[in-house]
């Protein structure tokens, strides 16, 4: 009895070991799969399988997309995945389009379509019309979404076996064709022009000849009245010949016998002054009248001359050159009478160039007009010469 009253010793080196285990935090697993330390661990991530659009139905791939909500099941028209990828992706480009309200494309468009739209609706050039004459018959039904590039090779072989041509005439019915399928991007009926990366065949220069003193003397008097005095122009002011055409009496001015440039193909021919030779200056002081067009045919403003050049280089029995050529000719006697080249490309009203520093470059009007009397001496000389040569 008296040892029951007695209080039992405890054991200190348990009692320290029950006291660490108590300050001991209880590890838990939060939740099954999860590793012990759940402190540093990350959460496990569900791996989610892609999501199929397409599906093969009967050999050939359907794509089924679903947009807003809404599915939109299409067949890519291919047995080939890789393509049919391709393919898939432009329709989540039009559906992506459509959702966004931007222009409706319109990729099955026939290409005879789209030239009557540009023509109505664009800024068509003379030549854009020109070129749709060759280029209609062969890309008419063709739909403007299949354009490729082995189209524009097929459309090259095509024209090479209907008449000998050079590459650079199919070069520009081709830029022609790429500039309208620009136009249709800007539109919003493609999503982006098929042939923009497109590579033109190298041209090669050719030979592009004068037209002689000798012949010059042949051709004037052959020509008819009425295309004598442009022939004329040509050869003493390099005019090309839509600008000969275009000129009106005011852009002449007798006083300082200068003719003012008012229609150019070339932004930097535009506004350009040519001084006149005392040839064409007496000419044109014969003809001389207050208003109206510069040269006409039946009091009417003239359009074409490639009829009458014909007949003209026909009957004075020469070798035949474009009439484009009279302007080659200009320049070359200029060269030859020693102008430089900055005074040549401003009086013909040429490209200055990719250079930014030629854009600031000026040709003053003494330097031309020094151009224009050297190249008068040049021709006297030249006549001169060939007296001498006669006797």
């Amino acid at each position: 009895m008296l040892g029951l009253e007695r209080k039992a010793a405890v054991c200190s080196a348990r009692t320290a070991a029950l006291s660490l285990w108590a300050k001991r935090t209880t590890d838990l697993l939060s939740r099954p799969g999860s590793p012990l330390d759940c402190a540093k661990a990350k959460p496990t991530e569900r791996r989610r399988r892609p999501q199929m659009s397409l599906w093969k139905r009967g050999g050939i791939w359907w794509s089924y997309i679903y947009r807003d909500g809404v599915r939109t099941g299409r067949s890519t028209g291919t047995g080939n995945r890789r393509e049919a990828e391709r393919i898939e992706q432009k329709f989540k480009d039009e559906l992506n389009a459509l959702s966004h309200q931007l222009p409706k494309l319109d990729p099955k468009m026939p290409f005879a379509v789209l030239a009557g739209k540009f023509l109505a609706e664009g800024t068509p050039k003379p030549y854009h019309r020109d070129r749709l004459k060759h280029l209609l018959p062969f890309f008419g039904a063709i739909q403007i979404g299949s354009f490729t590039k082995n189209t524009a090779a097929s459309y090259r072989l095509y024209r090479h076996r209907q008449k000998e041509l050079t590459e650079a005439t199919i070069n520009r019915d081709l830029g022609c064709l790429r500039n309208i399928l620009f136009w249709a991007v800007d539109e919003g009926l493609l999503s982006k022009n098929p042939l923009s990366r497109m590579r033109m065949e190298r041209e090669r220069r050719k030979k592009r000849p004068v037209l002689s003193l000798e012949e010059e003397a042949l051709l004037l008097p052959a020509a008819p009245s009425h295309v004598a005095p442009i022939i004329l122009a040509a050869l003493d002011s390099g005019l090309r010949r839509g600008e000969l055409l275009s000129q009106d009496w005011p852009d002449i001015d007798f006083a300082r016998e200068l003719l003012i440039v008012t229609h150019s193909k070339t932004p930097e021919g535009e506004c350009r002054e040519v001084p006149m030779t005392k040839r064409l200056f007496a000419l044109l002081w014969e003809m001389r009248q207050d208003d109206g067009p510069l040269f006409t045919y039946k009091g009417k403003r003239l359009k074409d001359l490639k009829t009458a050049w014909k007949g003209s280089i026909r009957r004075a029995g020469i070798r035949y050159l474009p009439f484009h050529y009279l302007r080659h000719t200009f320049n070359t006697r200029l060269m030859e009478a020693g102008v430089i080249r900055e005074v040549r490309m401003a009086l013909m009203g040429h490209s200055s160039g990719e250079d930014v520093h030629t854009t600031y470059t000026h040709v003053e009007l003494p330097m031309k007009r020094e151009a224009i009397r050297k190249l008068e001496e040049w021709t006297h000389q030249q006549k001169l010469n060939q007296e001498n040569v006669r006797e």
